[in-house]
């Protein structure tokens, strides 16, 4: 009897690469204002008081329950605010990847935390479809006020998929949207609430574990990598 199963893995591999490619942008120019930034002002911007995450900085931190020595990376380091906190969390037999598609926020993420002697932070500039991080490296990836920035979702959510290990997470931090609840530029910023994130991110392999709701504006929800070798095909 013939064995089907590699001629079969072939075939899942070829559908979801060429699914994938074919995703269509669905948030065109949401990240226009991030392609030549001024440093400083985003700084002022991601770490300042009334900044909800920011505030709440410490109490995500405890909720992430980071263990040393682990791989953490940070997909959409922005500022580099969680980056330096993951860095002290995992310690120097861990690693903090910064993953950014902005050059600027990288170079600076980078430099900042060695300024701060975080020697342990790798910084990757992505690009719109995949994050670029090696495969079957990382423990946890975190993913806060970013998804919603995601131009091709489904794509960027399986090339994580595929830079997790075995039983790998993912935790995504993004706003709660509630017509009639929320504020005029949540409403307009971000394109769909929290059940159909799930839905996208579920659809690129993964399993929702967990939901916390200790914020006024936001949600934290932990996804676990399924156990397949790919994600499924859509």
């Amino acid at each position: 009897m013939f064995n089907h199963a590699p001629r079969m893995l072939i075939l899942l591999l070829t559908l979801t690469s060429v699914w994938a490619a074919a995703e269509q942008n669905i948030n065109p120019g949401i990240n226009d204002h991030y392609r030549n930034p001024q440093w400083e002002r985003w700084v002022d911007v991601f770490e300042r008081d009334g900044r909800e995450v920011y505030d709440r900085r410490h109490d995500i931190l405890q909720a992430l329950a980071i263990e040393p020595g682990t791989t953490v990376a940070d997909i959409g380091a922005g500022t580099g605010l969680f980056t330096r906190l993951f860095a002290r969390e995992v310690g120097p037999q861990g690693r903090v990847y910064a993953v950014d598609i902005t050059p600027t926020f990288v170079d600076n993420v980078v430099r900042r935390a060695g300024e701060q002697g975080l020697g342990n932070v790798t910084g990757i500039i992505n690009t719109p479809r995949d994050v670029l991080l090696p495969e079957a490296a990382v423990d946890l990836a975190f993913i806060s006020d970013t998804y919603h920035h995601f131009e091709y979702p489904i794509s960027t959510m399986r090339s994580l998929h595929r830079a997790l290990k075995p039983g790998g997470e993912v935790v995504v931090i993004d706003f709660k949207r509630i017509p009639g609840v929320s504020n005029p530029w949540v409403l307009g910023h971000v394109r769909a609430g929290k059940e159909a994130f799930i839905r996208e991110i579920e659809s690129a392999g993964f399993v929702l574990e967990e939901e916390r709701d200790f914020m006024a504006t936001q949600y934290y929800l932990r996804f676990r990598k399924r156990p397949d070798s790919e994600p499924p095909s859509p």
